[in-house]
């Protein structure tokens, strides 16, 4: 009931859909003419000859040109049938076409896209500051490193020791020499254990 006011859904089936599933059933409705003329041929084959052996030849030689024919109808119905699944073979394959073509399309699109965001010439703008961001920065690091001395140097290693020192206040060394023998522990003696004594 809700699908009478709502929109009308839009179906998946396509037209080369149905044209698969038409080729599809011509095909199976050609196989099923095969089985039938070919039980018939059989039927035949033994009817005529108990046809010859009742001594009906003219009987028996219309009967076989009936069966020639069939067998020609099951040829051209053979060849109809192999048209018939290499056609529904080419348009699936050009169905899986389309869809690889529309990928590609989508893809190109969409580089396409990304071209126009970042051309040639902005990707070598941005190149070009980067390296020179980098050559400032190498002239910086050579000017402060080569505008020390040694003793600004030795000056800042010491500063950096004191600040070290003073953030680790470290217990002082005892100056008395430390005794050679360190005295045993005195071994736990063992307590006897109470023996427990059963009420009465």
């Amino acid at each position: 009931m809700g699908n009478l006011f709502g929109r009308k859904r839009r179906s998946r089936v396509t037209e080369q859909d149905k044209a698969v599933l038409q080729l599809k059933q011509q095909r199976d409705k050609l196989k099923q003419f095969q089985r039938r003329v070919g039980l018939s041929l059989q039927r035949e084959r033994a009817l005529a000859r108990q046809l010859l052996q009742d001594g009906k030849r003219e009987k028996a030689l219309l009967l076989l040109k009936k069966k020639r024919y069939q067998e020609q109808l099951l040829d051209k119905t053979e060849n109809q049938i192999s048209n018939l699944e290499r056609m529904v073979q080419d348009i699936e394959f050009t169905q899986i076409e389309m869809k690889v073509i529309e990928g590609l399309k989508i893809g190109n699109e969409c580089l396409n896209k990304m071209h126009q965001v970042m051309s040639i010439e902005e990707v070598e703008r941005i190149i070009g500051e980067t390296q020179d961001a980098v050559e400032y920065q190498r002239q910086i690091d050579e000017l402060l490193a080569g505008s020390l001395t040694e003793e600004d140097e030795d000056a800042i290693l010491e500063e950096l020791n004191a600040i070290t020192q003073e953030q680790m206040e470290l217990p002082e060394v005892p100056s008395e020499p430390l005794p050679e023998k360190i005295p045993e522990a005195s071994p736990v003696k063992n307590k006897p254990k109470p023996e427990l004594v059963a009420a009465s």
